[in-house]
C-alpha cells in the first residue's frame, strides 16, 4: 500500500489583512477566503499546519539588493513623500503602492516559501503549500507587477542547497519574468512559463525565442499563448511539455506557481480555463512524486481564486471536494449558488492547433539540445538561517494548530550572521537590466558569552 504524501501548509492570517488601496486589483483578503474554505472542508486535518516565520532582512537580501530591502523596511505611507527619487528607483507607485505594514506583508509571504523549501530539504514533508507566495515579478532591485519580494527566487535558492537541479513551473497568465531573469544564466534551474504573450500584455516578456544564455542556454522555456485558451488545449500542451522536461532535466525538486488569473472570468486575465482545467495541471505535476513546493500567484476575481486554491489543496491531498461549499466565515462571497466549480465562458480560442503544434515543436527542439541533465559538484551544505521546529505542546487549537515562533526570536538575539558566497553566475546584460547575481548562503554562529 502506497504511503500518503506528507503535506505541510503555511498560513498566517495577518497576510490577508493588508490593503493595497481602493482601486487596486490585488486583494490579499483572498488568502483569508482560501484558508477558510480549506478549514470548512476539513482539509487542515489532513495536513501539518504552520505559521511561517517572518523572513529577516538578511534572508531577503540573499537575492534582493540590501539597499532595496532596507528601503522597503523603512518606507511608510506617511513618509513616502520624502523619498520621490527612491520611489522611482525602486519602481514603487501605482502598481506597487506603499501601504501600511508593507514590509511585514513581504516578510510573511517570503517566510512561508522559505520555510516550505526548508521542510522539503530536510525531508519532513513531500509537498509544501504557501498560497500567499508566488510573487514572480519582483526583481533584484525593484518591485514590479504588484510584487515586492520574489519569494520564489528565495525558495529556489534554498532548494539549491540540497538539490543539483530545480524545476520551476508557472501557470499564471502573466510571464514569470522575475524568476526567469534571476536564473537566466545557469543550468541549475529550469524555468517553464505558460503565459499570455503579445498585445502589450504585462510584462511584455516571455517570447518563445527567449531560451536562456551562456550556461543557462536552453534552460528557460517559454510557452507564449493567445487569448481564450481552454482546458483541453492548455492541459494537452502542459502535459506534453512538462513530461518531456522532467524526463530530460531530472529535477531534484519542483516549484509550481499556481497563479489563478489564468482562470476564466479573471478581472485581469484573458484565458478560459475552468478550475478543473487549472487543477489538472497540479494533479499532473504531483504524479511525478518529486519534492514539490506549491505557491499561489496572481488572481483578481477573489472568490474564484479562493475556490481554485481550495480545490488544488484537495488535489494535493487526493481529496475530491463536494461542489456545495460548507458554511464558513466568508460564505456570502460565494453567492448566489455557493458552489466550488467555475465553468468556462463562451469566448473564441485564438490558439489554433497549428500554432500550438509549432510551439510544441520549438520546445522539443530546445530540449533535444540538452544532451543530459547537468551535474554539479555539491559542496558542504551550509546550515539554514532558520529551521522551524515542531513542538506539539505549543499547538493552539484556537489558532488552527499554527505553532508559535517566539522562542526563535529570543534565540536570534544570541546569534550573529555572516554571508558566504557559494555560487556565482557571470555578469551580463538582458533587456537593459544588470544581471549576474551572487548566490549566497547565510551562516549562524553562536556569540561567545
Amino acid at each position: 500500500m502506497l504511503e500518503k504524501d506528507r503535506i505541510a501548509y503555511f498560513y498566517d492570517g495577518d497576510v490577508g489583512n493588508v490593503y493595497f488601496g481602493p482601486n487596486h486589483p490585488m486583494k490579499p483578503h483572498r488568502l483569508c477566503m482560501t484558508h477558510h474554505l480549506v478549514l470548512s472542508y476539513d482539509l487542515h486535518k489532513k495536513m501539518e499546519i504552520y505559521r511561517p516565520h517572518k523572513a529577516y532582512p538578511t534572508e531577503l537580501a540573499q537575492f534582493h539588493s540590501a539597499d532595496y530591502v532596507e528601503f522597503l523596511h523603512r518606507i511608510t505611507p506617511d513618509t513616502q513623500h520624502l523619498y520621490e527619487n527612491e520611489l522611482r528607483r525602486y519602481n514603487l507607485g501605482e502598481d506597487c503602492p506603499v501601504f501600511d505594514n508593507l514590509f511585514e506583508f513581504c516578510q510573511i509571504y517570503a517566510g512561508g516559501t522559505l520555510d516550505a523549501a526548508r521542510r522539503l530539504n530536510h525531508k519532513t514533508c513531500d509537498i509544501a503549500i504557501n498560497w500567499a507566495g508566488g510573487l514572480h515579478h519582483a526583481k533584484k532591485c525593484e518591485a514590479s507587477g504588484f510584487c515586492y519580494i520574489n519569494d520564489l527566487v528565495l525558495g529556489i535558492l534554498e532548494l539549491l542547497k540540497y538539490h543539483a537541479r530545480v524545476l520551476y513551473i508557472d501557470i499564471d497568465v502573466h510571464h514569470g519574468d522575475g524568476v526567469e531573469e534571476a536564473f537566466y544564466f545557469t543550468d541549475r534551474v529550469m524555468t517553464v512559463s505558460f503565459h499570455k504573450y503579445g498585445d502589450f500584455f504585462f510584462p511584455g516578456t516571455g517570447d518563445i525565442k527567449d531560451i536562456g544564455e551562456r550556461e543557462g542556454k536552453y534552460y528557460a522555456i517559454n510557452i507564449p499563448l493567445k487569448d481564450g485558451i481552454d482546458d483541453s488545449s492548455f492541459t494537452r500542451l502542459f502535459k506534453t511539455v512538462i513530461a518531456k522536461v522532467v524526463e530530460t532535466y531530472l529535477p531534484g525538486a519542483i516549484v509550481l506557481q499556481c497563479g489563478a488569473d489564468s482562470l476564466a472570468r479573471d478581472r485581469l486575465g484573458c484565458f478560459n480555463l475552468s478550475i478543473e482545467g487549472h487543477a489538472e495541471c497540479v494533479k499532473f505535476v504531483k504524479k511525478f512524486n518529486i519534492p514539490l513546493l506549491v505557491t499561489g500567484g496572481g488572481g483578481y476575481t477573489k472568490e474564484n481564486v479562493a475556490r481554485c486554491w481550495a480545490v488544488e489543496t484537495g488535489v494535493l491531498l487526493d481529496t475530491e471536494l463536494p461542489n456545495e461549499i460548507p458554511d464558513n466565515e466568508y460564505i456570502k462571497y460565494f453567492a448566489p449558488d455557493y458552489t466550488l466549480k467555475v465553468s468556462n465562458v463562451n469566448m473564441d480560442n485564438l490558439n489554433s492547433k497549428s500554432y500550438l503544434s509549432s510551439i510544441k515543436v520549438q520546445v522539443m527542439e530546445s530540449l533535444r539540445a540538452i544532451q543530459h541533465a547537468p551535474g554539479v559538484q555539491m559542496q558542504e551544505v551550509p546550515p539554514d538561517f532558520y529551521i522551524p521546529d515542531i513542538d506539539e505542546d505549543e499547538l493552539d487549537l484556537d489558532e488552527r494548530s499554527i505553532p508559535k515562533t517566539s522562542r526563535f526570536i529570543a534565540m536570534m538575539s544570541t546569534m550573529k550572521v555572516t554571508t558566504t558566497t557559494i555560487m556565482r553566475t557571470g555578469p551580463a546584460e538582458k533587456g537593459g537590466s544588470q544581471l549576474g547575481y551572487t548566490f549566497s548562503c547565510v551562516f549562524l554562529t553562536a556569540l561567545s558569552t
